[in-house]
């Protein structure tokens, strides 16, 4: 097996010395592990995808973690609930639709009144049902989402441009 010799500045010895601890002694299977993710997510980038991370469950208490680029997003208020949607495409091809429906009758009552950006619906909610679902084709989507959500997804397949020479 061949050898490859790092030099690590004295400032970053005691990080170096620290992963070994963790990993038992094997700094190598470390090291590899590190630039396995590091490369993974520096090509996904480059590519056009970010890492997003997704609140899941009942009132978001749990994350999910991939790769992809956010395709669409629908917001909606209603008398009963603040529908949230966004439509991501992954890495890998698949369609990742992470849905977010918070029930009005739900709406925590030990809000302080100052907060009330929450009571409006604005900005990131915490309570509700988060919801993950992965698609592995547009057809699939289909009657999964509202219509016209699923047009916005097929519309932007192609996303338009238009250089304005202004």
């Amino acid at each position: 097996m061949p050898n490859k010799t790092i030099y690590v500045s004295d400032d970053d010895l005691k990080l170096f010395q620290r992963a070994q601890e963790l990993v038992g002694g094997n700094l190598s299977g470390a090291i590899v592990t590190a630039l396995r993710r590091f490369i993974e997510l520096e090509e996904g980038r480059l590519q056009g995808y970010e890492e997003v991370v997704l609140k899941v469950g009942k009132d978001g208490v749990r994350q999910v973690r991939f790769s992809g680029s956010l395709l669409t997003h629908w917001h909606q208020m209603a008398n009963e609930r603040i529908e949230d949607i966004r439509v991501y495409r992954t890495r890998k091809g698949a369609y990742a639709v992470h849905s977010h429906f918070s029930n009005w009758s739900e709406f925590p009552t030990d809000t302080n009144w100052r907060q009330w950006r929450r009571f409006l619906g604005l900005g990131e909610q915490d309570w509700g049902d988060f919801d993950l679902e992965v698609f592995d084709s547009l057809e699939d989507m289909k009657g999964k989402i509202p219509d016209r959500l699923y047009a916005r997804v097929v519309d932007a397949q192609n996303p338009h441009v238009e250089d304005l020479d202004i």
